[in-house]
């Protein structure tokens, strides 16, 4: 389904763009919507376009060598994903799924690759994407060193903890599946670190909000764990 000029002007990679620009741009895109756990781009696949989040949220997933599903990143709204293949040529290096509905744009490769190599401000942006991508990749592969399951659970929430009115906040809290396959545990041992978050009145889980009431502790107890000691008494 085409896209509208606004909804053009809305994509952040396009900020500033002029009316006929956009209009350009907007008149190459279509868009597609997908249900959760739809497979938007597939590993291996060639690129045939350069994708826009719309709405909803997606999750960057890859196989280990033992076959292992691993969770690299989330993609939210107003997000671009799969720039890599389409500058290089190569096949897509993982998989995208929807994690809940989703709606996703495409401009085909040949218009994003035209865009990307002559249209400086948006080279910039791109420029700026592949840094954050690498400084996350890296503190993900930092994350995943740690030999404790525990640990690795409570330093995933931390990255998603943000400020708020009523202090540190985790909104949006990710299905305890997804942020297990992120930090290469089960679904359980998920569930387990953050019961004993909430025993130790660490953090406080209200609907899909987490409350991190001790931000301190959280930071402790994903650099040298907890003292399980203290939840017998």
């Amino acid at each position: 389904m085409p896209i509208a000029i606004e909804v053009a002007a809305s994509i952040p990679l396009f900020k500033d763009f002029d009316e006929a620009s956009l209009a350009k741009v907007a008149g190459l895109m279509s868009s597609r919507t997908y249900l959760s756990h739809d497979i938007v781009m597939r590993k291996g696949e060639q690129a045939e376009n350069l994708a826009f989040l719309l709405n909803g949220k997606l999750q960057v997933v890859d196989l280990s060598e033992e076959g292992r599903e691993i969770g690299i990143h989330f993609i939210l709204p107003g997000a671009y994903f799969g720039e890599l293949s389409v500058i290089d040529g190569q096949p897509r290096s993982a998989s995208v799924v929807s994690v809940k509905l989703s709606e996703v744009a495409f401009l085909p490769s040949t218009h994003a690759r035209e865009l990307i190599f002559h249209h400086p401000l948006v080279a910039k942006r791109l420029m700026t994407h592949f840094a954050q991508i690498v400084r996350a990749a890296s503190s993900q592969r930092t994350l995943l060193s740690i030999p404790n399951a525990f640990q690795r659970v409570f330093a995933q929430l931390q990255t998603f903890v943000k400020d708020s009115k009523e202090g540190q906040v985790i909104e949006g809290l990710p299905k305890q599946h997804e942020i297990a396959i992120m930090v290469n545990t089960s679904r359980e041992t998920v569930s387990r670190a953050i019961h004993t978050l909430m025993k130790l009145n660490i953090v406080e889980k209200q609907g899909t909000v987490l409350i991190v009431k001790q931000p301190e502790r959280l930071k402790q107890a994903a650099t040298v764990g907890v003292d399980e000691t203290s939840l017998k008494k």
